[in-house]
Formats: structure tokens, C-alpha cells, sequence
């Protein structure tokens, strides 16, 4: 399978930041469960929004990567899925409020 696609980028642009909300979870969450620290960080906007925007990170090591590797198409794919995710923060923030 190809990996210059941008299709691959994508969707590995939309996963990382689920495990990067995980991750989120572990360290903010000082023992709680995982549905618990969801519902606690949703019922306030901006740190829904801190969290999301933090977890979102992760997603430079994929696009250094394809940037390293030359793989311009999967890189593209990556920066969609972020722009997505950034429309929804903002969405969250200033919208949804």
C-alpha cells in the first residue's frame, strides 16, 4: 500500500488526537475514569476547548514526519484533519456555548 496518500494522512490526522484526548485524561484526571473526566471537562466550554486544543498536539509528529519524508500528499492529509478539528474547537468555544 501506498503511503503518499492523502487519505492515510487523514485518518491518522482524526485517531492521534483521540489518543492525544486519552493521554489528556491520564494527566488531568488525577484517577478519575475516563467517562467521568469527559463529562466533568464538557460541562465547562473553555477547558472542553483547552483540552481538545491540547490533544490536537500530537498531531505535529506525523506531519514532521511526512515533512521529513517527502510524502507531501499524506502531510495535506494530516493538515485537513487539523483544520477539521480546529472548526470544531472553534465551534466549541464561541458557538456551542
Amino acid at each position: 500500500m501506498k503511503r503518499n496518500v492523502p487519505f492515510i494522512g487523514f485518518v491518522i490526522g482524526i485517531l492521534l488526537p483521540l489518543l492525544g484526548f486519552f493521554i489528556m485524561s491520564k494527566l488531568w484526571g488525577h484517577g478519575m475514569k475516563f467517562s467521568q473526566f469527559v463529562s466533568t471537562v464538557k460541562s465547562s466550554h473553555q477547558v472542553y476547548a483547552r483540552v481538545l486544543t491540547m490533544s490536537l498536539l500530537i498531531n505535529l509528529a506525523p506531519f514532521l514526519y511526512f515533512k521529513t519524508k517527502r510524502l507531501d500528499y499524506s502531510m495535506n492529509g494530516v493538515v485537513v484533519a487539523t483544520m477539521l478539528y480546529a472548526v470544531y474547537i472553534v465551534l466549541v468555544m464561541f458557538v456551542w456555548s
